[in-house]
């Protein structure tokens, strides 16, 4: 079986070597990239299967390689930062990374946070029940064997995570999450009770496929519990 490609974008080098053996010593093929032109070059080259990338990084930064790769995949981006503001943080996630870790980490840590995603990218991606391969409800589209999200047969820019969430409620239409169960279904690991990063995600998402976020018609708020999908008269299940 091929292994799996993970591209390091640090131009620490120490960071970026202890992160390599790390990676390589669970069987990962790891590219490291030493600025954001070269991460960009090296992306679009060796087509990673997911992305590790620095916020402050030399040539272009974290932020806006973190929007040109999402530009063009949805393969999962975990960023690292040395900044330990929420704000930071925040736009981060905002901009489409998938998870965020701040220095100092444990290698160990950055390790489990990457099996978890690539694990949840390979549930979507490749082992969706076939008759929920495509959700539609009105004019939105969910392809959950394509990663693909269209509004009115146009395509919408999701992270992998953003997709993971609608997916999941999407899929569960009418049914009520709880944040916390939302967390254990699609982070699956303990992140911190940080509802504040929750609720970013739903914000962006409502900015993305509602057409008007601030009344959205599917991704509904449910006070005092969680969210939850209503995908109203339209909705329809195919293959």
């Amino acid at each position: 079986m091929e292994k799996e490609r993970i591209l390091i974008v640090e131009d620490e080098f120490e960071i970026a070597d202890l992160v390599r053996d790390y990676l390589m010593m669970e069987g990962y093929e790891v590219t490291h990239a030493k600025d954001g032109q070269e991460g960009l070059a090296l992306f679009q080259k060796e087509n990673p299967t997911l992305t590790v990338l620095d916020l402050m990084l030399p040539k272009l930064d974290g932020m806006e390689l973190c929007r040109l790769i999402r530009s063009r995949s949805m393969t999962p981006i975990i960023m690292m930062t040395a900044k330990k503001s929420e704000t930071d943080k925040i736009i981060g996630l905002g901009i489409g990374a998938d998870d965020y870790i701040t220095k100092p980490f444990s290698p160990s840590e950055l390790v489990a946070r990457i099996k978890a995603q690539l694990r949840r990218y390979r549930h979507f991606s490749q082992h969706a029940p076939l008759h929920q391969d495509i959700l539609t409800f009105g004019d939105l589209t969910i392809d959950a064997k394509e990663y693909k999200v269209l509004m009115k047969d146009h395509p919408i820019e999701l992270s992998a995570r953003e997709f993971q969430i609608l997916h999941l409620l999407a899929s569960h239409e009418g049914q009520v999450f709880t944040k916390e169960q939302l967390f254990d279904k699609v982070w699956g690991y303990d992140h911190m009770g940080d509802f504040n990063t929750l609720m970013v995600y739903m914000r962006k998402l409502r900015e993305k496929i509602e057409s008007d976020p601030s009344n959205p018609i599917f991704l509904r708020t449910v006070w005092g519990v969680g969210y939850k999908f209503d995908g109203g008269d339209g909705s329809s299940w195919g293959d």
